[in-house]
Parts: C-alpha cells; structure tokens; sequence
C-alpha cells in the first residue's frame, strides 16, 4: 500500500506542477511544434516566434530532430517524486541534484566531461558543469551520512545516490530514455521498500509527453530522479550492495568519461 501512495504522490504532484507551469507559462507555440526558418534569429538561435510553450528562452530547448521543447518536466518531477519520498535525507539530496541540474540548464555551456569541467576550475573559471559534480557530489555525502550508520558505508551510500544521479543524466540522450531508465532502474528496489515508487511515479507521470517530443526532462529532472533512485538503492542494500552498485556506477562514470573525450576530439 505505501509503495502505490508513494507512486500515486509522486505522479500526482509531477502532473499538477507539470499542467501548471504549462498553463502559466506566455509562450507563442505549442511544445513539440517542428521548427522552421522563421523561428530562427539570424545567430540560429529561437527568435521571439519560436518559443515553445514556456515563452522563455532559458526553458525552451530544440531537440534531435529540429523540434522546440520546454524543460518543464524536470522542476514537476523533482518536485513530485521529493513530495512523494517520504524521506528526508533522499528529498533533500534529490532537491539539491535538481537545483545544480537547473543552473546547468539555463546557464551550461559546451563543454562535456568531468575532466574538461575540472580543468577550467583549476584556471579558475567555475562552469556549471563543476557547480553540478560538487553541489550534487555533496549532497549526496550529506544524504548518504544520513541514511547510514558506519562510516564506510556512508560514503559507498553518498557514491551510489551521486553516481545514479550522474547515470540517469547520462543516457538522456534521446526522447524518453532517462524516463525509462528510471523506471527500470527502480523496480527491482521496490522489492526493498517504498523509497523506489516516488521517482517511479514522477518519471511515469511525464513519459508521454516526453516520448512524444513535447517536453523534456533537462539535467534538472535527470539528476534529480537519479539521485533520487541512488537513495532508494542507498537505503535498501547493505555493504555488499553499496560496494557493488558503487563499483558499477563508477565504471558508468569512467565510461562516460572516455565518451564524452572521443566525442572531443572528433568534433575538434
């Protein structure tokens, strides 16, 4: 029963907040609608005609395919699946995955990759990229110290909640995928307990829409269901299970990495 309330406050609150901002937003066109020349500043970027339903820039994006999407479903899924947690440390963590997603969101830049965001901090330069690896990689410490008793275990536990939050940001490369990675990622955790049906309930309650090219989810809702899943994972698993997704995320990260470098230098 308290895994269906979980899913069903989690879903709930995502598609309230998700109607409301739609609703409340002075957009000129409907999310989704194919881009054509006229929606173009002469820069390529969207002119005043071409904003998607958010009527703002900084929460319109286009997508693979040409098409003007708004980023309203990342603030709704973060906001549903805190309320429906149930959980302070893992709201908490999810929240802070979510506000560091957002910054990187509207003020990100170009640059892919933990080393390329690392090296322009170390000449000083603080990217957004560098704001979302130490505000969620300290946030999820924060929660992992929290949810766990041994030190050890504390720290596996922050490393799991920041790599799966790193995890579902990662494979949102296309319509949908993070939506489905959350959903596959967290069923096996409802077999541990209720913390797992939040993050399910809110990615479930846009995956339409996001399916069907008319929102997305942003760094802001990637990070935030990921995180979100890490302290669903974090909470049910002992050390052997720590150690084990820990090790996995981690190689997710180093694969990434490698990615994100040969993408670097083809394009250069």
């Amino acid at each position: 029963m308290r895994r269906l309330a979980s899913f069903g406050v989690a879903a709930g609150v995502t598609r309230a907040v998700y109607e409301g901002l739609r609703r409340s937003s002075g957009g000129q066109r409907s999310a989704g609608d194919p881009l054509s020349v006229g929606d173009l500043s002469p820069s390529g970027d969207l002119s005043s005609g071409g904003l998607a339903s958010s009527g703002d820039p900084r929460w319109t994006r286009t997508n693979h395919a040409g098409r003007s999407v708004d980023l309203f479903a990342g603030p709704a899924t973060a906001l549903g699946a805190a309320v429906g947690s149930g959980s302070g440390p893992v709201a908490f963590a999810l929240l802070a995955a979510a506000a560091c997603g957002a910054y990187d969101d509207v003020k990100g830049d170009h640059r892919r990759g933990f080393r390329a965001h690392l090296a322009a901090l170390r000449d000083g330069e603080v990217t957004s990229g560098a704001v979302k690896l130490l505000g969620i990689g300290a946030a999820s410490l924060a929660a992992g110290a929290l949810l766990k008793e041994r030190p050890v275990d504390k720290v596996l536990a922050g490393v799991v909640i920041a790599g799966s939050a790193h995890l579902v940001n990662l494979v949102d490369v296309r319509p949908g995928r993070a939506g489905l990675a959350v959903l596959a990622l967290g069923a096996p955790g409802l077999l541990r307990g209720s913390l797992a049906a939040a993050p399910m309930g809110a990615a479930a309650a846009v995956l339409g829409e996001d399916l069907g090219e008319r929102t997305m989810l942003g760094d802001t809702g990637a990070h935030a269901l990921g995180a979100a899943v890490g302290g669903a994972i974090a909470a049910g698993n002992g050390r052997f299970g720590l150690v084990a997704h820990a090790a996995g995320l981690v190689a997710a990260a180093a694969w990434g990495e490698w990615d994100a470098a040969s993408r670097a230098r083809s394009s250069g």
